[in-house]
């Protein structure tokens, strides 16, 4: 059995990371999530140890300080980061693994992981990305302003992924990445 492939997901705040993945593992097995860690504060629905591992500001850095994340970021004043271990496991196992992180994230992985497939999901427009971040009804004026700001620094990172995805459409966003890990898979095994 051989290594397992890593796959990054990326993109602005609010652009649907999370429902894209929701969906591709409602009936797409061949690849896991990697849980991260965060500092923030669960939103509605979040479970503990499934959609994140809310900790501390104090264990988050203790954490860090033992190295224990393959990366770390702050965002919108919260930190996050992934485990070392559950991903360098699965790996070594080799089972194919994704990450939903940040930008500032997926800077640090492309140093220790130089073979992981980098995946960036954009907005069909920034209009529809306000209209987004307006219906999750998470954010705060104040907040929502500093993510479309972030947004729009964010995407000139474009250019470090290789595979962009436009998320204008669930079920075709989520094909379009089933493809990519599908197609990747195939390369791995030869």
């Amino acid at each position: 059995m051989g290594k397992g492939k890593l796959f990054i997901l990326s993109g602005p705040s609010g652009v649907g990371k999370g429902t894209v993945l929701d969906s591709l593992f409602k009936n797409f097995s061949s690849v896991k999530y990697s849980v991260s860690a965060t500092t923030r504060q669960p939103r509605q629905g979040e479970v503990e140890g499934e959609d994140y591992f809310f900790v501390t500001k104090n264990d988050f850095f203790n954490m860090r300080d033992n190295n224990e994340f393959i990366e770390t970021a702050r965002v919108h004043n919260n930190y996050y980061g992934t485990p070392r271990a559950y991903v360098d496991n699965c790996l070594q196992n080799g089972e194919d693994i994704i990450l939903e992180i940040d930008i500032q994230g997926a800077k640090q992985v492309r140093d220790c992981y130089p073979d992981a497939i980098y995946i960036f999901l954009v907005p069909p427009s920034f209009e529809e990305l306000e209209n987004r971040l307006e219906r999750r009804g998470s954010e705060n004026k104040e907040s929502k302003k500093l993510r479309l700001e972030n947004a729009r620094q964010e995407m000139k990172e474009i250019i470090n992924y290789d595979y962009i995805v436009v998320n204008d459409n669930l079920d075709r966003a989520v094909e379009k990445i089933k493809d990519i890990i599908i197609s990747e898979q195939k390369q791995k095994r030869g």
